[in-house]
């Protein structure tokens, strides 16, 4: 019998970046067609095309659109049950809820609840794959990995390397700092859909010291992504400088100790002086876009318009808990009204594609993950364009595909996610 399954439904594509290559590297099918074998992608088409095979199964979607899984490029699992605590920013924000919390990742247990409880939260909404933070503890590294492992998804994660300005029971040394990334490293990378991420928080929670052990490391492993924290506040990169003395400026921090470069990930990157963008855009670096964080913390404004005509390797992501929500639409949505505020309406085919193939690229798994192209993984989802009354009177009225699907990016939720499927099974 055949191993290939066969799932109908309108089907969105693209051939390209369409921030550089124009918004006709979407293609929209209304009757398209997708076709699933051992939890690859084996085809995409219409369904007119690809119907009269023979196959295992046919699962008729209706008039849900056929998309990747989401990609989250930027999360902090452990901080899942502190998600919306109300009034701070940045610093405090971090000493008030943020770390209280991650002293609770010293107990497995713990660690193994939220992780569960995270993974499931993500793929409720939509998410396949996450990059996330998790804390200074070895065993929340261990169970946010088996817990990915357990429900098949493709994540990537990395102990969170503090070694100062942090309370005892989250600081570690520069050497705990390599001697645990890298036994963690060697445990994890590239087993089932797992990669270890090198994590140092970022340079205020780091001694040079301790950044030099991690960009040791890194030179070690350079197949490794490295992700970390960039210019965010204007407060936190006087308190970089304060630190810092010697520094031209924030990425120098990390410029010295060897972790810039083409696998780095940099969260936030809203007030880049013009030697970091170069920098950043010449070693050929991802900035992570965290709207609804920037936002509810207070932090600025993201300059995507500018960044993307500077060539700038971008990712979307949700940055829980520091963002308010666990779902890239909401991501998406909020990139769209921060882009809006510097003068540039995103479309929806640029937003789609942020937060499926251009998180996948920033995390350099395009060719894996955040496509519908035949060859990849088969981590897609079923996305009901009329959720909720509201968003289905206004897509009643759509006069073609992007009309009908900007409503459900700027106010659907969980509801949304009529199916999703990890490797080519359904979870949600």
């Amino acid at each position: 019998m055949s191993k290939q399954h066969l799932h109908l439904g309108q089907t969105l594509t693209f051939s390209g970046d369409p921030f550089h290559d124009g918004l006709d590297t979407a293609r929209h099918s209304r009757d398209g067609a997708l076709v699933v074998e051992d939890g690859m992608i084996a085809a995409v088409g219409e369904a007119e095309d690809l119907r009269t095979g023979d196959y295992a199964s046919v699962t008729d979607h209706g008039a849900s659109l056929l998309l990747p899984g989401f990609v989250d490029a930027h999360a902090h699992y452990p901080q899942t049950a502190m998600i919306a605590s109300w009034g701070k920013r940045l610093i405090d924000w971090l000493n008030t809820y943020t770390f209280p919390e991650e002293m609770r990742f010293g107990d497995p247990a713990y660690a193994a609840e939220i992780a569960g409880r995270y993974l499931d939260l993500l793929l409720a909404n939509g998410t396949t794959t996450v990059c996330s933070y998790c804390t200074i503890h070895p065993s929340s590294v261990d169970a946010l990995f088996e817990a990915a492992r357990a429900r098949g998804m493709r994540v990537l994660g990395g102990k969170t390397c503090m070694d100062r300005n942090a309370p005892e029971g989250l600081r570690d040394t520069a050497q705990r700092a390599y001697d645990d990334s890298k036994a963690l490293l060697t445990r994890w990378h590239g087993q089932d859909r797992l990669s270890y991420v090198i994590t140092p928080r970022f340079s205020p929670t780091s001694s040079p010291a301790q950044l030099q052990a991690l960009g040791t490391l890194w030179a070690e492993h350079p197949d490794c992504l490295m992700q970390t924290h960039l210019s965010e506040q204007v407060d936190e990169i006087a308190w970089v400088k304060s630190l810092f003395p010697e520094a031209r400026d924030y990425l120098d921090t990390y410029e010295q100790a060897g972790l810039l470069g083409a696998n780095g990930l940099y969260g936030h990157a809203i007030h880049l002086e013009p030697r970091e963008a170069h920098r950043l855009q010449e070693v050929g670096a991802a900035l992570i876009h965290c709207p609804t964080s920037n936002t509810f913390i207070g932090s600025g404004l993201f300059d995507m318009d500018g960044l993307t005509r500077d060539n700038q390797r971008i990712g979307l992501a949700t940055d829980t808990g520091g963002g308010s929500s666990f779902s890239m639409m909401r991501s998406m949505a909020a990139a769209y009204e921060i882009a809006q505020l510097r003068g540039r309406a995103l479309h929806p085919a640029e937003l789609i594609w942020l937060a499926t193939e251009g998180s996948a690229r920033a995390l350099r798994l395009d060719h894996r993950i955040g496509t519908l192209a035949p060859g990849t993984e088969a981590d897609f989802i079923a996305l009901d364009l009329a959720s909720t009354p509201a968003i289905a009177q206004r897509n009643a009225r759509a006069g073609d595909i992007w009309e009908s699907l900007f409503p459900t990016i700027m106010m659907g939720d969980d509801r949304a996610i009529a199916a999703t499927y990890v490797a080519g099974q359904r979870v949600v």
